[in-house]
């Protein structure tokens, strides 16, 4: 509690009124006590809307610095482009160009990279029962895609339940190729 005391003044003259000057007391428990409940509210608030954080697993490097060896009829490559396409192959550049393996898609529900995803789970489920669980999609975004391109595709990865895939450095060779074929398919 806090007391703040002021003396009482007057004039000395008679006949003048005195007016009688009490002692003010301020109670500043209130005050503490609501001082208290708003720290107690910032403190849980910001506990509550804590960052969650995506899991994201990566291919191990070996020791020669080449990746993990992946099979052809398993790997999908996803190149996500500027303007919200995708560029994808299956297997392995040169022999996707060979036989015609690629193409040039979008975010869409109906026909877009859910869409090639599944597809491709269907294809592997038909060699072997239990397959699909094996694809593995390489996403390797341009300079040219933003971050949202990137959790687009990261989301379709979720949502169809693939269970491998790493995000990788897009080659020169790549960038090429998926710029070229884009352009073309427009």
């Amino acid at each position: 509690m806090a007391e703040i005391n002021a003396p009482a003044t007057g004039s000395n003259k008679p006949g003048a009124r005195r007016s009688k000057k009490l002692s003010t007391r301020v109670d500043l428990t209130p005050m503490v006590d609501l001082g208290f409940l708003l720290i107690t509210f910032f403190i849980f608030t910001t506990t509550m809307s804590s960052p969650k954080v995506m899991k994201l697993a990566m291919p191990k490097d070996t020791d020669d610095g080449d990746l993990t060896p992946i099979g052809q009829s398993t790997a999908l490559t996803v190149i996500p482009l500027d303007a919200n396409r995708i560029f994808y192959y299956h297997g392995d550049l040169e022999s996707a160009l060979k036989e015609n393996t690629y193409g040039v898609t979008s975010y869409s529900v109906t026909d877009g990279l859910g869409q090639i995803i599944r597809t491709k789970q269907a294809a592997l489920d038909k060699t072997k029962a239990g397959k699909h669980e094996d694809l593995m999609v390489m996403i390797k975004p341009t300079p040219e895609s933003n971050y949202q391109n990137v959790v687009n595709v990261l989301d379709e990865m979720l949502i169809n339940d693939v269970k491998h895939y790493a995000v990788l450095d897009v080659t020169p060779q790549e960038k090429d190729v998926a710029n070229t074929k884009s352009t073309s398919a427009l």
